[in-house]
C-alpha cells in the first residue's frame, strides 16, 4: 500500500474497478469465463487478484499465527482487494475536485481525514 501511495495510480485503473453492471459483465463473459475478465486479465477471472502465496507469507510472518488455512488466506486476500478498491475509489474523488485523473498521495491524505472509517491509517502515510 505504501508503495502505491507514494506514485500516481492511473484513474483509469480504479475507475474500471466497478464501472461495469455485474450482469453485463456476466453476459460479455465467454465459455469458461466468469464475469469480469476482460481484455487486461485474460483466461478465467481469479477469485483473488492478490497473490495468495505471498498473502500467506505476510500471514505467517506473524510470530502469534502457525498455520493459515487456504480459506483464512483468501479470505484476508480478498478483504485486502476489497479494502484497496474501497480507499482508492475515494480518493479518486479528491482527484476529480482537482480536475486530475491520477491519484496521488494527497488524494490518499484527503480521503483519510475525511472519512471516519480510515481514522486508523492517519499518520501512517507520514
Amino acid at each position: 500500500m505504501a508503495a502505491a501511495a507514494a506514485g500516481a495510480v492511473p484513474a483509469a485503473a480504479v475507475a474500471a474497478a466497478g464501472a461495469e453492471p455485474a450482469a453485463a459483465a456476466a453476459a460479455a463473459a465467454g465459455p469458461g469465463e466468469e464475469a469480469g475478465a476482460g481484455p487486461l486479465c485474460p483466461g478465467p477471472l481469479r477469485l483473488a487478484r492478490l497473490p495468495l502465496a505471498r498473502v500467506k507469507a505476510l500471514v505467517k510472518a506473524d510470530p502469534d499465527v502457525s498455520l493459515a488455512s487456504q480459506e483464512a488466506v483468501y479470505i484476508l486476500a480478498r478483504a485486502a482487494e476489497l479494502f484497496v478498491e474501497t480507499i482508492a475509489k475515494d480518493a479518486y474523488v479528491y482527484a476529480q475536485q482537482g480536475k486530475r485523473k491520477t491519484l496521488q498521495r494527497k488524494d490518499l491524505d484527503n480521503a483519510i481525514e475525511a472519512i471516519d472509517e480510515f481514522a486508523f491509517l492517519e499518520g501512517t502515510l507520514d
